[in-house]
């Protein structure tokens, strides 16, 4: 064989470094140059959009991209051939970390353990989209106090039958039913069928506190708007708009503020003022234009952690809910039993009393 001295085999070495050139961009970036391999490589087949497309949507967005996931553990969504196959979940960090990329090792309800990517500058989080993560999955924790979320998410899922219009309206309802009880919180379309409201807390309780204060929030807007709203953990059981409290649960995520989701054009995760949610539609933020309105506008979450808020007014609420008779509800099938949770059994499946 020959030698790495020998011309055939230095001519051979050359073409290859060209050929690897062709496949890499390097990006500097936050003082760091990261490498984006296969650019051209097509994640959005009806569009078009490439992975470097994905990137310099992330590069532009970066300041609000952040302040969804900053110093914050990381489940990696990867899309490694596009959205058009199925991603993979890798919780653990992979191994071989380039100098910058923190992680922090968080523990999952089963008992075990692992270390997450932590992102805290764009070069963090170019990284992460190079390994095909398009949309971002963040813990609701910060790294230096993971047993106390610092932010409460109202996740607004639509049943099959439910409209954008019936989402919107129970989004104005928990709007209103905070702002009454003196929080202010932040509102973005999902990227795909709802609306997120995002609220800052102060990160004095655990996860299971965070989690029956979205129950009681949930159950006071099922209250005022009984035709649109639900709390039902049985899809069976569910109607219209589902508020999902149990993303409020360790080791649950959602896609954060500019996150790009799967969708066919490349529908963005885009933070809204509250004046915009009557006429905001789904398809109205995209990786083509939200680089644009971002420049322009501003970002409407920018004031996010200018106030973290104590969650005392909702655990006064959920203790009137219990004083009523309301106690907990359905955690999801692999979480350990909760106290006083009620059988986690579909309706349908549950044993009928014997007839006496």
């Amino acid at each position: 064989m020959p030698s790495r001295s020998h011309p055939v085999t230095r001519l051979y070495l050359i073409r290859y470094a060209l050929r690897m050139a062709a496949k890499s961009v390097e990006i500097e970036v936050a003082g760091r140059v990261v490498t984006i391999t296969n650019p051209d490589k097509v994640y959005f087949p009806e569009t078009g959009y490439t992975k470097l497309d994905l990137v310099h949507y992330y590069q532009a967005v970066a300041d609000g991209a952040l302040r969804g996931v900053m110093r914050r553990p990381m489940v990696l969504k990867r899309f490694v051939n596009g959205i058009t196959e199925k991603p993979f979940f890798q919780k653990r960090a992979p191994a071989n970390l380039p100098p910058g990329i923190e992680t922090a090792l968080v523990h999952f309800p089963s008992g075990r353990s692992a270390d997450l990517v932590v992102c805290d500058d764009a070069a963090d989080l170019l990284w992460v989209i190079n390994l095909g993560c398009v949309d971002l999955n963040p813990w609701p924790v910060r790294s230096d106090d993971l047993d106390h979320p610092d932010e409460l998410r109202v996740d607004l899922d639509p049943t099959p039958e439910a409209t954008f219009a019936d989402v919107k309206a129970v989004a104005r309802v928990v709007g209103d039913v905070l702002e009454e009880l003196g929080y202010r919180a932040f509102p973005k379309t999902s990227g795909s069928r709802g609306i997120h409201i995002n609220l800052r807390i102060e990160p004095k309780w655990d996860f299971g506190q965070v989690r029956r204060c979205a129950l009681a929030l949930g159950r006071e807007v099922e209250r005022r708007v009984p035709a649109l709203a639900t709390t039902r953990w049985w899809k069976e059981e569910r109607h219209g708009v589902f508020l999902d409290y149990n993303q409020n649960a360790r080791d649950r995520t959602v896609a954060s503020a500019y996150s790009v989701r799967p969708t066919p054009d490349a529908r963005v995760s885009c933070p809204i003022e509250w004046d915009e949610l009557p006429d905001v539609e789904l398809a109205d933020f995209t990786i083509k234009n939200v680089p644009e309105r971002f420049a322009t506008r501003g970002d409407p979450a920018a004031g996010i952690d200018d106030h973290a808020y104590s969650l005392q007014p909702l655990l006064d609420l959920v203790a009137k809910h219990e004083s009523e008779g309301e106690g907990d509800a359905a955690w999801p099938p692999h979480y350990p039993k909760a106290e006083g949770e009620p059988d986690r059994v579909q309706p349908s499946k549950r044993k009928k009393p014997a007839k006496s």
